[in-house]
């Protein structure tokens, strides 16, 4: 049998059965006397870190156009220019890899904690970066290096934060889940987006022009105060429930066994994401660029800065209207990334094919307007669900590392369309703005409709019980190939009294 056809069988468990020993034990969790508060704030405190994401990797690309501006050619020729950008991206990598081994095999609330404390060190160095001897190039390697480890601890919010967040969230009353998860993972990214436009934009203003070097040292700066803000939630945190009962900690993971059950499903995931974080990180970073390209080199950096703040200011309604429309039983997590990624390719390529017109400065409104609905688009469908789908559609034993595969492929997109853009734009021509400016949105339109076919076709439907279910599902997965489940949970011995929710079950709050 191959294994396709392994996979298939394997999905070929009844969705709403939850039989056996783990069911017949199941506590209902209005049962355990958490509040509203005690339910939500694990949410919060898990995802909200992701705006330190959202704000550091957002902020880079307003203090490239600062470093730009005082550096002249001895910054805009050298590699510092892509390198600085882009290599937060690598170490994000190595950190979502990293932390989503370390959080299925030792802890949840401890990986966080080591992503949170790196985030915050290494914020601050990127933020006095010095070269030696007062070096500018020296000063670009340092706030390089500190980047790359920078990454490594927003790495580790995602394999560690964004999973604790969904697995908190199925402590929440049934309908509202979906709901609550993005609010605290993807719409916190997006707000960082926001944020980072208007603090380079007020910075710059109240330092001058003139004192620019200042100015981009004050907008990195800013970005350790989001992560200490949450330090004291995150030290109060326990183990998120699901995975006190399905954790592998104390025993061997079957790794044949869950790349068989799950390759298919998590390859699907991964190419979406990869999708999806090529367009929306690499023309988040650029955008400034492109503003100052249609104002013209003579307008103020303020300006420019100011129209970022409109642009970045569209990834909201979009993720926001997403985040209820997720729990819309119709509709679904999966059916609304299709159908968002179909109308952002046709949005894409009506701007390709109307560049030239909106190339221009007295056009520069029009142009903000289209390419904002064009990033709305991305979060209401992509953006939001994405994430939501990779934690939710695996066991809860091995979700970390599922969940960190495939936001590290997103990253590599995002990595690789940072580099991509700008060879685009230098493969245009210097003489030609017109195709520098078409080119990355023919490629970005292309590609989501090909992610979208993709998450059509080979993704399955999310409800709010998929977690409990896919524990099971994967229990019983587990069993069938003779592998002992006793020992699985951080407790293995009550591991099968599971919190198992019903059908049909509401909980008050939410």
């Amino acid at each position: 049998m191959s294994t396709q056809d392994d996979f298939k069988k394997t999905q070929s468990y009844d969705e709403t059965a939850v039989t056996g020993e783990h069911h017949s034990n199941h506590v209902r969790l209005e049962d355990t006397g958490k509040s509203r508060w005690d339910r939500m704030w694990p949410v919060i405190a898990c995802g909200a870190g992701l705006f330190s994401d959202g704000y550091l990797n957002a902020i880079i690309g307003s203090v490239n156009t600062m470093l730009g501006k005082i550096y002249g050619d001895t910054y805009k020729k050298s590699k510092s220019v892509a390198n600085i950008s882009s290599i937060t991206f690598a170490g994000t990598v190595l950190g979502m890899l990293f932390f989503g081994y370390t959080s299925d095999h030792y802890s949840r609330k401890w990986s966080l904690m080591a992503s949170t404390l790196i985030i915050i060190v290494f914020a601050i160095l990127a933020t006095g970066s010095y070269g030696a001897g007062g070096s500018p190039r020296g000063m670009f390697a340092a706030l390089t290096a500190y980047r790359f480890l920078l990454g490594i601890g927003i790495g580790g919010e995602y394999p560690a934060g964004s999973v604790g967040c969904a697995e908190s969230t199925g402590e929440l009353k049934a309908g509202s889940r979906n709901k609550w998860f993005i609010m605290f993972t993807n719409v916190q990214i997006d707000l960082g987006f926001v944020i980072a436009a208007i603090v380079a934009c007020v910075v710059v203003v109240a330092t001058s022009e003139n004192h620019l070097r200042a100015a981009w040292r004050i907008c990195l700066g800013l970005g350790v105060l989001p992560p200490l803000s949450l330090l004291y939630l995150r030290l109060k945190l326990q183990e998120p429930e699901a995975f006190k009962r399905e954790s592998m900690s104390n025993t061997k993971t079957p790794w044949l066994l869950v790349i068989k059950f799950y390759w298919f499903r998590l390859s699907v995931v991964s190419i979406i994401w990869f999708v999806y974080d090529f367009s929306a990180y690499s023309f988040g970073i650029y955008s400034s660029s492109i503003l100052l390209n249609i104002l013209g080199k003579t307008a103020p950096l303020w300006k420019t800065f100011a129209w970022n703040i409109l642009i970045n200011f569209f990834y909201m309604p979009g993720c926001i209207l997403g985040a209820f429309m997720a729990d819309i039983k119709w509709l679904g997590p999966r059916k609304l990334l299709t159908f968002a990624m179909v109308a952002q390719a046709i949005i894409g390529y009506i701007m390709a094919g109307c560049y030239k017109y909106l190339n221009t400065p007295q056009n520069v409104g029009g142009f903000v307007v289209v390419y904002g609905i064009f990033l709305a688009l991305g979060e209401l469908g992509p953006g939001n669900n994405i994430g939501l789908l990779a934690s939710k559609t695996s066991a809860t034993c091995i979700r970390g590392q599922y969940y960190g595969i495939a936001a590290a492929m997103g990253k590599i997109g995002a990595f690789s369309g940072s580099w991509a853009l700008d060879a685009l734009q230098k493969n245009a021509g210097d003489n030609r703005p017109i195709k520098q400016g078409q080119d990355p949105f023919w490629v970005a339109s292309t590609l989501a409709i090909f992610a979208a076919l993709l998450a059509w076709f080979c993704l399955p439907n999310v409800g709010q019980d998929t977690i409990d279910e896919e524990d099971v599902k994967f229990r019983e997965y587990l069993v069938a190939n003779g592998y002992d489940t006793s020992k699985m949970g951080l407790e293995p011995s009550s591991s099968s009294e599971a919190i198992t929710r019903e059908k049909g079950v509401g909980l008050e709050g939410l």
